[in-house]
């Protein structure tokens, strides 16, 4: 255990006051420092661990939060089996809808209400393993390329995608049509990975990310808290992300989907979810943490305290295969918080 990790002798407070400080003025954790901040217990205790992942937010984030919106532009018969997902063909989720590519006319009218609703990002989702697999004969991407560069044309929103495995060539020709920024989630530590998915490995995703990094695209890499991982597969993630310098950080809270694998699971205790939110701030004190998946059927009326615990960016609008919050609401909480929707800071090492 490093020097800095908890000691029952010394008061939590003023250990915490001061991993604050070394962690602002340039410190990052350790792993055996990272499992300490996880040991703490007690709704107190915890939540005085939020304060303290929030003046690491505010030192080197400031208070702007990251606001975007996403778009499921092709749904379900996913060839994959992630426990955690209702539009697995494995595992087809109830209600899950299913249906093929939406047109670029479609989706585009979407962006434009993404932009109206106040959000500075938009991000085409499809389901699949990654354009990586398409048949020769699949127009698909290039729809979709063409689709980003109409975005591009016609809104002041920065398109993103989510298209699973991409190529060294595909990731350029993403940056070439005006994608600045590409989710991937890694979901789990390599360790748990595969207690969750087995159709695809966790190396498999790192080495998207790899791509996307190389052709000058930002990584959106964030994962999932509730699947049944331990507290240290939740540490291992946030460090394996730090190692792979990204730029923005999903933090998806499990929403159990019926159907599913992990669609018995019970759903994370709020304060648990703060603790997870308030350990990765301070393992990340510079990157881009997004509310993602879950905030609403999680945290509930507790939703501003994850902002309040290290949170500075937040999906607005609707998931994937479940509804969100009317965006009026998310920007009402985030003005009485004293927060400002808009584009937060890159991280520097990034």
């Amino acid at each position: 255990m490093d020097e800095n990790a908890l000691n029952v002798e010394q008061p939590l407070r003023e250990w915490l006051q001061k991993l604050t400080e070394e962690i602002i003025a340039g410190k990052r954790l350790s792993r055996s420092e990272a499992i300490a901040l996880t040991n703490i217990e007690g709704e107190e205790n915890i939540l005085l661990l939020c304060a303290a992942a929030d003046q690491v937010r505010q030192a080197c984030c400031g208070n702007t939060v990251d606001l975007c919106s996403i778009v499921n532009v092709k749904s379900g018969n996913c060839s994959e089996n992630c426990g955690f997902c209702s539009q697995s063909v494995h595992h087809p989720g109830n209600d899950s809808p299913v249906y093929g590519l939406k047109s670029k006319e479609e989706i585009l009218a979407q962006a434009k209400a993404a932009e109206a609703a106040g959000a500075k990002r938009f991000c085409l989702v499809s389901q699949g393993r990654g354009i990586k697999y398409n048949s020769p004969k699949s127009s698909e991407f290039e729809n979709i390329l063409e689709t980003v560069r109409q975005i591009v044309a016609e809104t002041e929103i920065k398109p993103c995608c989510a298209l699973g495995e991409v190529t060294a060539e595909q990731a350029k020709a993403l940056k070439e049509a005006g994608v600045t920024r590409y989710n991937h989630n890694l979901e789990a530590s390599e360790n748990f990975y595969s207690q969750i998915v087995t159709t695809h490995s966790w190396q498999d995703r790192v080495e998207t990310v790899k791509n996307l990094k190389a052709a000058g695209i930002q990584a959106c890499t964030g994962g999932i808290i509730g699947m049944g991982e331990s507290w240290e597969d939740r540490v291992d993630l946030a460090l394996a992300l730090r190692e792979l310098k990204v730029e923005s950080v999903p933090i998806n809270l499990l929403n159990p989907r019926v159907g599913t694998p992990l669609g018995d699971r019970t759903k994370l205790d709020p304060i648990e979810a703060l603790k997870a939110i308030a350990t990765f701030r301070m393992i990340l004190p510079e990157q881009i943490l997004r509310y993602a998946g879950g905030r609403e059927a999680v945290m509930g009326e507790l939703q501003a305290m994850g902002l309040k615990a290290g949170i500075n960016a937040m999906l607005i609008g609707h998931y994937l295969t479940t509804m969100g919050q009317p965006p009026e609401q998310d920007h009402a909480m985030l003005e009485k918080l004293g927060l400002q929707g808009g584009e937060a800071p890159i991280p520097q090492n990034s």
